[in-house]
């Protein structure tokens, strides 16, 4: 393959890179780096941290390290693959060779990236950017170590052994949970707050910069001495033995951290073995473990979109203790044991790993229920609606609304080509012509007028805009309670949307934009827990405020469709004419095509109906609080995927 090919370039391309060995302060993320050298089986190392914190530098340096790569056309170096995050399936995995297909009549496959990336480094800046189903992709080829390929009527199977690094900023977004579980090893990079060490990356980022090529000189031998171990240690590895004890021990300190599955046990028992590879050594030792612990358990024991990930030293001291009296206990796998029934209650279950099932991993099914900001328990029936906004949109990857995608599904063909040929189209177009162009027994023939783009259909994230009463009538302990905790459920939803959100609370005589549009749905959780109450409720300077928001963002990201999501009991008071002033600001926005939904957060005997006069006025979906988080909750979740809707607000 040409390493001439977008996002392909040999990692000796005349250009001297910054050494590894030269990387001051991220001595985790290079040791997490050469494990997965030594053995790609591990599945990968995400690198989550701050801007600015050599993330890429690393991964490019350990690029340099790795040994060439023999193939048919000789000996090469090892490639450095760059996958962006606009890339297709087709150009990821590869596709059907058109060009030898129209030309010679006969099937041919033409190989993608991951071909390319074989015995290198495949890096995907900004993983948490990249569509879901690609992601898939990646950790399926870098835990089997071979891409199959289905499709086009070609049938197609070659290797793929690379090093597969992501990285990612959280505050842009986080991995959804089945997805995180997958990576084998995460590594948390900030920068130092020591000075000494500050100075130390920006003198040598100031040296190198310089004076490339001697600045690589002084650290070649350094280098030259990690490649040569990361070598040995290849080799190495399949001698290395694992015995029972240290197998007991990750098995223990895998049921002690309560993770979900058996591939946290693997990870942690090839990234052990690496480690021991890697010291020159011929079996695993505690040591190992508890290295393998530290990079592969952290990321899987977050229960929830927004649970920390993280394990303290304390904790794993305590979890290493534990296993280590576990080890050196007698192993019992009798056949009673073994055929012993699981400690499972019939019909209780874990966190789904379908990526359809809006359940959270602590919601319904998944445990005890999550507690909602103020401490007090959210119902377990409070999983959050699926709500779309109408039509078919052009938005950004996400898995909420109907949208127009050069990844989704194809629909059918098109007259467009940018988001690839439609085979049978172009076939059902050429066809008629066939006897009229002279064709005999051999290949179709085809004119520029018979190709037929594939129309993709997939889904969208949105840019969810919460508008929430925090004025003195919603500020009863138990009203502000069930309203946080509804607001936390549909967080969630956004979460696994991957929608982007943004947050206004209306109290006293202003509406405050909390938060401002972002993907980093635990910042929206976190500014919540400090939400001011009391006071009026100027309700028409919130919602004016969100169709402020829009505005913005539509001039920012104009294929983001907007939705409006206002909890409120509808009681606009303060200012001239408040309730008036309130529902022109609500035509304003229904004019400008928002979508809303309006959640009727009024309780007691005398209902007064104005959160439902708003939507009327919004033009809006229209529910109730105690519906929102009460018995009803599969109606709601049925409501999203197409199959009720949201009742609109009734006529007076």
């Amino acid at each position: 393959m040409s390493d001439q090919l977008s996002g392909v370039r040999p990692t000796s391309d005349g250009e001297a890179g910054f050494p590894f060995s030269a990387v001051v302060g991220q001595e985790q993320l290079q040791l997490a780096l050469i494990l997965c050298a030594v053995h790609p089986g591990i599945g990968g190392v995400l690198v989550r941290g701050e801007k600015g914190t050599a993330k890429s530098t690393v991964v490019r340096a350990l690029a340099q390290l790795l040994p060439p790569v023999v193939d048919e056309t000789g000996a090469r170096p090892a490639r450095l693959v760059e996958l962006p995050v606009g890339a297709t399936e087709d150009r990821v995995v590869g596709s059907l060779d058109l060009a030898r297909v129209l030309r010679d009549g006969e099937q041919a496959f033409r190989p993608g990236l991951l071909a390319a990336a074989h015995h290198g480094v495949l890096y995907v800046d900004e993983v948490n950017l990249l569509h879901d189903h690609l992601v898939d992709v990646l950790l399926d080829a870098a835990a089997m170590g071979r891409v199959h390929i289905e499709r086009d009527g070609v049938s197609h199977s070659h290797p793929a052994r690379f090093v597969l690094v992501g990285t990612m900023n959280p505050e842009e977004g986080e991995l959804r949970p089945q997805l995180l579980d997958r990576f084998g090893l995460t590594v948390d990079v900030a920068a130092s707050r020591e000075v000494d060490v500050r100075m130390a990356v920006v003198r040598r980022r100031l040296d190198y910069e310089a004076d490339p090529a001697g600045f690589a000189a002084r650290y070649a031998g350094a280098d030259r001495e990690v490649a040569e171990k990361i070598l040995a240690a290849r080799d190495r590895i399949g001698q290395v033995v694992l015995d029972d004890v240290e197998l007991r021990r990750i098995a223990a300190l895998c049921a002690a951290f309560d993770v979900d599955g058996m591939r946290a046990d693997l990870v942690v028992a090839r990234t052990a073995t690496a480690h021991a590879a890697w010291r020159g050594n011929d079996a695993v030792a505690e040591e190992d473990v508890r290295v393998a612990a530290e990079l592969a358990l952290p990321h899987r024991r977050r229960r929830d979109p927004f649970d920390e990930p993280g394990i303290s030293d304390e904790q794993l001291d305590d979890a290493m203790r534990a296993a280590a009296a576990e080890a050196q206990s007698p192993a019992q796998t009798g056949e009673s044991e073994l055929a012993s029934p699981s400690s499972e209650e019939p019909g209780e279950r874990g966190p789904s790993d379908d990526p359809e099932d809006p359940s959270p991993p602590n919601g319904p099914g998944g445990g005890k229920a999550p507690e909602g900001l103020s401490g007090a328990p959210v119902s377990a029936a409070a999983a959050p609606p699926r709500w779309e906004v109408p039509g078919v949109g052009e938005g950004a990857p996400g898995r909420r609304s109907r949208a127009e995608s050069r990844h989704g599904r194809v629909v059918r063909s098109s007259a467009d080509t940018s988001s690839g040929l439609h085979l049978l189209g172009t076939v059902f177009a050429a066809a008629p012509h066939q006897r009229a162009r002279g064709r005999g027994a051999g290949p179709l023939k085809l004119a520029a007028d018979d190709l037929r783009g594939a129309y993709r259909e997939g889904r969208e994230g949105n840019l969810v805009v919460f508008v929430v009463d925090a004025s003195g009538s919603m500020a009863a302990r138990d009203r502000l309670s069930a309203v946080t905790g509804a607001v936390v459920a549909l967080l969630r939803d956004a979460y696994q949307r991957r929608d982007k959100v943004a947050v206004i609370t209306v109290r006293g005589t202003e509406a405050e934009l909390v938060l401002p549009p972002t993907s980093s749905i635990d910042i929206a959780v976190r500014r919540l827990s400090g939400m001011r109450t009391g006071g009026k409720t100027p309700l028409a300077a919130g919602l004016l405020k969100a169709r402020d928001v829009v505005r913005r963002e539509r001039v920012r990201d104009p294929r983001r469709r907007p939705m409006l999501v206002l909890l409120t009991d509808g009681r606009a008071t303060g200012g001239i004419d408040p309730v008036g002033r309130g529902r022109a600001a609500a035509g304003l926005l229904a004019k400008d095509a928002v979508t809303a939904i309006v959640v009727d957060c009024e309780r007691g005997m005398i209902r007064l109906g104005l959160a439902a006069d708003l939507a009327r006025d919004l033009r809006g979906g229209y529910l109730r609080l105690a519906e929102l988080t009460g018995d009803s909750v599969a109606d709601i979740v049925r409501a999203g995927s197409g199959r009720a809707s949201v009742r609109p607000a009734r006529a007076g």
